[in-house]
């Protein structure tokens, strides 16, 4: 693949990690608005459906993270690969070890946060 090629992947595989984050978040966000309102109050079984709607949502968010984050690193092992890069190209190389970040620390951080909603939700 040409730099260009792999580029433009870059981008692609960026763009599906943000778009994966905007569904869990806007989830964790409602959640927290509907506590406010009263979703504590709620019977179990629509608690439990709240929390089973941001668990499956977070998983797939989660795993759409993990494989677009996977595949940011092998084009930037496949740019690393090819001859004189351009400073685009570089500045991918160097910024490929933030992807861990997506990897990893997003995901730690939806499980804290959903932990914290459902304390709040069943014990709260």
């Amino acid at each position: 693949m040409t730099e260009l090629e792999l580029i433009n992947l870059w981008v692609k595989a960026r763009w599906h990690i943000v778009i994966s984050q905007l569904a869990p978040t806007f989830l964790l966000t409602a959640l927290i608005g509907f506590l406010s309102l009263g979703l504590g109050a709620s019977p179990l079984s629509v608690k439990i459906g709240a929390a089973g709607v941001l668990l499956a949502s977070g998983i797939l968010g989660a795993l759409a993270q993990i494989a677009s984050a996977n595949e940011g690193l092998a084009i930037a092992e496949d740019l690393a690969a090819l001859p004189a890069a351009t400073a685009v190209g570089r500045r991918i190389q160097a910024s490929a070890a933030w992807v861990n970040v997506v990897r990893f620390v997003t995901p730690a951080i939806f499980i804290v946060v959903y932990v914290a909603l459902l304390a709040a939700l069943f014990l709260g």
